[in-house]
């Protein structure tokens, strides 16, 4: 089992003046403890649950450019990028720039988009949920003939590219995570287009990866080459044992990669340890 640090919550005692000290020392003790993964959300608000709407929240990818200045392994991506935020030429050689610019070590991870409350607030648009999941699947398909050695037209029913140029290409193909569980879209695009998919945490994972394995079948997809993953959220009461016993449950389902996000705790480094001894625990078996 992998470890993803997923970094939620920016709300920290040392303040926002020096957020940028403490995301830097956050990353490199993750990174120090073993930690494979470290990701951000993509949102431009504090989402209801974690905190306030006024708290805290970093813009995605000028964090993950930052991250990759201050570590040296990890996989580096969004957990997830709503595909309505940018146009996907853009997001595109957004991510091949870090790719370059941190060794191969940068990835995407999308999703449909769910916010409407801060896309309203500032002013982005928030097509119906039918919109988003053509802007979502044309997003992918643009990505990923960019990222290839293609420079061909793509002529989409969204979008249109008259050459596909992305210079200089990726030091390696980004690792392509589709977020979300939705059973009859965003499955199959996971069996159609990704690498891994990411699920929550509740009693429906086992129906869900029935359901992934399902449009695997239809569309001719080995279900063994689709990476699945988990998120899990930890709060100031989570304590190793009890986390333990969730990982191993994951484990036990075929998930090789849990993002633990934590909620409530304003001293980075707790949140880090409790990995490191949630990872032990389920190393020792």
């Amino acid at each position: 089992m992998e470890f993803g640090l997923h970094i939620a919550d920016f709300t920290w005692q040392t303040g926002a003046a020096q957020l940028g000290p403490a995301l830097a020392a956050h990353v490199r003790n993750a990174e120090a403890a073993g930690i494979q993964r470290i990701t951000v959300m993509d949102h431009f608000w504090q989402l209801p649950g974690l905190g306030p709407v006024e708290h805290e929240m970093l813009e995605a990818y000028a964090t993950l450019g930052f991250i990759a200045a201050h570590t040296e392994k990890a996989l580096l991506h969004t957990l997830v990028t709503g595909a309505i935020y940018r146009h996907p030429s853009l997001l595109a050689k957004q991510i091949s720039t870090l790719n370059v610019l941190s060794g191969g070590r940068v990835g995407l991870g999308i999703g449909v988009a769910w916010n409407d409350e801060e896309c309203r607030g500032l002013g982005f648009e928030f097509p119906p949920v039918a919109e988003r999941f053509r802007q979502l699947e044309e997003q992918l398909q643009i990505c990923l003939q960019m990222w290839s050695d293609s420079e061909e037209p793509y002529d989409g029913a969204i979008w249109q590219l008259e050459r596909t140029l992305n210079s200089p290409q990726n030091v390696t193909r980004p690792y392509l995570l589709i977020g979300g569980g939705g059973e009859k879209k965003t499955l199959r695009l996971v069996a159609q287009y990704a690498d891994a998919c990411n699920l929550g945490y509740s009693p429906q994972l086992a129906h869900k990866l029935d359901v992934l394995r399902a449009h695997c079948d239809d569309v001719g997809r080995d279900y063994a080459e689709v990476e699945k993953t988990a998120m899990i959220s930890v709060g100031p009461e989570s304590a190793v044992p009890a986390v333990t016993t969730t990982v191993r449950e994951l484990q036990e389902l075929g998930f090789t990669a849990t993002y633990v996000y934590s909620h409530g705790i304003d001293e980075p480094a707790r949140v880090v340890e409790l990995i490191r001894g949630v990872a032990a625990g389920v190393d020792a078996g």
